[in-house]
């Protein structure tokens, strides 16, 4: 279990909390990159003794501490998690057993619910604009999905080993479209466990969030749909905010500069 956090103390350590109480935590993986936080999240490590924690010295990004994480970890899957939620504690073993039994697909993930139990904001589009959808829950059999946001996903490591690594051209965002991305490509599915849940907390973005989302955007449309498309898009994260008067994402959108740990 990976699980990427950055300034959300509180949030991370009930995300922790609950894993620790996962089934057969003993022989689970526990793999925290923190990435940069300057609230305290440093110090808790003394409260998760059997965590390993990994600390980069600024915010790279969510895509660049998914791939450390997954390569600290030794596993055959690697369950990808926000510092925003919440786990059953059957909810890992319940994921692998599905993945055990389905080689046809190469990642599975949790029905996201929010605080009062919902389903959550859960399930987009490819290629990616942005908005999510609830997942409709018809019975308790998986049902294949073709793009999950990353806050709770499992995936095959070999998936990633043959992609050499999660693309990094993606800062915060776009890391999860590309993986679903990529398992189309491999002819394989995503199932989603409408049994299974997550509770996921989220919250606001700030301006340079959103302008990472539409780079990551205008990143995935000229990496799968050429060069042309990833400049339309490219484009559309300039005029977009531009005529929004949304100001913040415009600086960051016009000068390309996502989250990777280049950003001042």
């Amino acid at each position: 279990m990976v699980v990427v956090s950055h300034n959300r103390l509180e949030l991370l350590r009930k995300c922790l909390e609950s894993l620790e109480r996962s089934e057969g935590r003993e022989r689970l993986q526990l793999i925290v990159v923190d990435n940069g936080s300057r609230d305290g999240s440093a110090q808790i490590d003394g409260d998760f003794p059997a965590v390993q924690f990994v600390r980069l010295p600024k915010d790279f990004g969510l895509t660049k501490a998914l791939n450390l994480g997954w390569r600290a970890a030794d596993a055959e899957y690697v369950f990808f998690l926000h510092e925003d939620t919440e786990v059953a504690p059957e909810a890992a073993t319940r994921l692998a057993d599905l993945l055990d039994a389905r080689p046809d697909a190469a990642a599975v993930c949790p029905l996201l619910v929010d605080a009062e139990g919902r389903p959550a904001l859960q399930l987009g589009t490819l290629p990616p604009d942005g908005t999510w959808r609830p997942a409709e829950l018809r019975g308790t059999e998986p049902a294949e999905v073709e793009y999950p946001r990353g806050a709770a996903l499992m995936v095959r490591v070999f998936l990633i080993k043959a992609m050499r690594q999660i693309d990094e051209r993606y800062g915060q965002f776009g890391s999860d479209a590309d993986i679903a991305a990529q398992v189309q490509r491999a002819a394989k599915k995503i199932l989603l466990a409408p049994d299974v849940r997550v509770t996921h907390h989220g919250g606001t973005r700030t301006a340079h969030e959103r302008a990472d989302q539409l780079l990551g955007q205008a990143a995935f449309a000229g990496k799968y749909f050429g060069f042309g498309a990833g400049l339309k898009a490219r484009l559309g994260s300039i005029f977009g905010p531009l005529a929004g008067f949304r100001f913040g994402e415009l600086r960051h959108t016009l000068s390309g500069q996502k989250i990777d740990g280049t950003q001042q």
